[in-house]
């Protein structure tokens, strides 16, 4: 069943089991007793329908769930003519099973906004190449020619047409810096195109292609992914006997059937069908006023249990673009103007590395002149005109082809460095290096996960072994993962757990079938790719993996205000069981009964709104 029919019926059901036990309530005030009957029976009968439709579900799917209650106890209502008893039972389950529909409808729509659409046609020439037509990609064969504008993702596999092409394969490989690759190269499909237009030729169809391996591997994880139990569900057997043996007994030794009746009302497990939703659902509320978003009350419930933490390298513990790390000034300028000449030059350029130098200028409040008689090479870098100066700024090779002199050496670099270098008038004038380095704080994260109770942390990556060991270097992770295709890091998952629930967090498309076999997969769902937001159960609003640390608490928070309630629930409905087995409550009594525990237990879980993480 859909998540939005399953919406549509729950409300239907709630309103018109509400409808009428309010009619048969107002019938009966008006001294028309059997009238107020029949509304009571016609607003229990579409519940009752319902929740055994649900029973026969979950028994086919091998699981025992309160429902089986709650359906006992509006049978025996209408059966023994308590049907005002009945239609405060059919109110309760109703209620119970809107608040669950809601919980996940609403996290569904808040995503809606976050989520990029996944190419679904492509730009292909004519045969006569004159003119472009677009086409669905079913219709792609080997041969045909393709333009991929800035910005597209590639359709399908394919070999380079043009001369150059600049593709950002972050989110399929973790490479955070984009690569230039010539013509006859292999594009990927899944890539994006950071730099200008370029043509592709198609080499495999596109449900042959790379990223629809990848989303066949995310169904396979998603269908062989074990079901999560629901809280409720751990203590229905239990309960059942007990409620079902307390009926029998109340019945067989008193030869009273209302007995029975009166205790399977008191026994519908309202603090089950009712407390713990509204503890989970306003879990899901607070979670998301701090940026993360849960799909549904079953991954928050999994959150709680969470003992293995699995992280992606680029754009979850980097953040996945470029920046500057170290500026080497080769004469008497100052880092600061080597910096604004060379952004200055850069501003034309749509390269993401010219992107990112610009970006670091301005960060530092640097002012930066209009450049002048600006000439770009695709690949290379850039020469300009800045304030009456010839400012050159790209690859060491090509800045060095340009200048007189001898050329200085090269800094030093880290593994997975890039080194840009800048000459001004005809000199070298100095280098930048950039690298994606570590976001701010993720030390202090990781160390206050552990206090939370997460006993391993792990590295996965797509990456070199040693850019992630440069990275990483100081955490004090656990392990270590280099080099990793998508269903490595699938079988890394199902690995570790073996012995524990585990949590991956990912960004990009190589990471999607990882979060998709994961007891709970975390998308970084401001950048992050189309495919791991819609495999993961958690999305990151805010483009900062320190969301982590708040929706993990909140997760426990909420689950152990649902245990309190429950118990608390529980306990007082045996109690009011055994009064009704002995015959000091009817049936109605033991629904007013039922009704004041509600409102206790309720309110108890409603205190999961006001849960405040220690570490915001």
């Amino acid at each position: 069943m859909h998540v939005p029919r399953r919406a549509h019926l729950g409300t239907a059901l709630l309103i018109l089991a509400g409808l009428g036990l309010l009619l048969g309530l107002i019938l009966r005030a008006g001294g028309q007793p059997a009238l107020a009957g029949m509304v009571w029976m016609l607003g229990v009968l579409p519940a009752l329908c319902a929740l055994l439709v649900e029973i026969v579900q979950s028994l086919r799917r091998g699981e025992l769930g309160l429902d089986i209650v709650a359906a006992l106890s509006m049978t025996a209502g209408l059966v023994f003519g308590e049907t005002l008893a009945a239609a405060v039972v059919a109110v309760m389950y109703s209620g119970g099973q809107f608040l669950e529909s809601y919980a996940e409808g609403r996290a569904r729509r808040e995503m809606q906004d976050l989520l990029s659409r996944v190419p679904r046609s492509a730009s292909r020439y004519t045969h006569e190449g004159e003119t472009l037509e677009e086409v669905p990609l079913d219709a792609l064969v080997p041969g045909d020619r393709l333009l991929i504008r800035r910005g597209d993702v590639v359709p399908a596999d394919g070999a380079l047409a043009s001369d150059t092409a600049f593709l950002d394969t972050s989110a399929l490989t973790g490479e955070s810096l984009p690569q230039r690759l010539t013509e006859g190269a292999e594009a990927l499909s899944g890539a994006t195109n950071a730099g200008e237009a370029f043509d592709l030729t198609v080499t495999r169809p596109a449900a042959d292609s790379t990223y629809a391996g990848i989303v066949r591997l995310v169904e396979e994880a998603q269908r062989s992914k074990a079901p999560m139990s629901r809280l409720a569900d751990q203590w229905s057997f239990g309960f059942l006997a007990v409620t079902v043996t307390l009926a029998g007994l109340a019945w067989a030794l008193t030869g009273d059937p209302i007995r029975a009746v009166a205790v399977l009302v008191v026994a519908t497990p309202c603090p089950l069908i009712l407390a713990v939703p509204v503890a989970l659902v306003a879990g899901l509320s607070r979670a998301a006023q701090y940026g993360v978003l849960i799909k549904g009350a079953r991954p928050l419930e999994a959150m709680a249990h969470i003992r293995t933490l699995i992280l992606d390298k680029t754009g979850t513990l980097t953040d996945g673009r470029p920046r500057i790390t170290q500026i080497t000034p080769q004469n008497d300028l100052a880092e600061d103007d080597i910096l604004r000449l060379a952004a200055a030059a850069d501003q034309a350029s749509k390269h993401p590395v010219a992107q990112a130098i610009v970006t670091e200028a301005q960060a530092r409040g640097l002012s930066l002149p209009l450049p002048r008689a600006m000439e770009e090479h695709p690949g290379e870098g850039v020469m300009a005109r800045i304030e009456g100066r010839r400012v050159l700024v790209g690859g060491e090779d090509f800045v060095a082809s340009q200048i007189e002199g001898p050329v200085p050496p090269r800094p030093a670099l880290d593994a997975g460095a890039v080194l840009v270098a800048v000459a001004i008038d005809g000199q070298m004038a100095g280098h930048l290096v950039m690298a994606d380095p570590l976001r701010e704080g993720v030390g202090t994260l990781l160390a206050g996960l552990k206090h939370q109770g997460v006993e391993r942390i792990l590295l996965a990556t797509g990456d070199r072994r040693e850019v992630a060991e440069r990275v990483t270097r100081g955490l004090g992770l656990d392990g270590l993962r280099s080099g990793l295709s998508p269903d490595q890091k699938v079988l890394l998952v199902l690995t570790e757990g073996k012995s524990g629930p585990v949590m991956m967090v990912g960004d990009g498309v190589n990471d999607a079938p990882a979060l998709a076999a994961a007891d709970v997969g975390v998308a970084m769902g401001a950048r992050g790719a189309a495919a791991s937001a819609e495999a993961a159960d958690v999305v990151l609003v805010q483009d900062r993996i320190d969301g982590l640390a708040p929706g993990l608490e909140i997760a426990r928070r909420a689950r152990a205000i649902a245990v309190q309630s429950v118990v608390a629930g529980i306990g007082l409905s045996v109690l009011g069981m055994i009064a009704a087995a002995l015959g000091w409550l009817t049936p109605v009594e033991g629904a007013v009964l039922q009704e004041v525990i509600d409102v206790a237990v309720i309110l108890n879980a409603l205190r999961a709104l006001r849960i405040k993480p220690a570490t915001p």
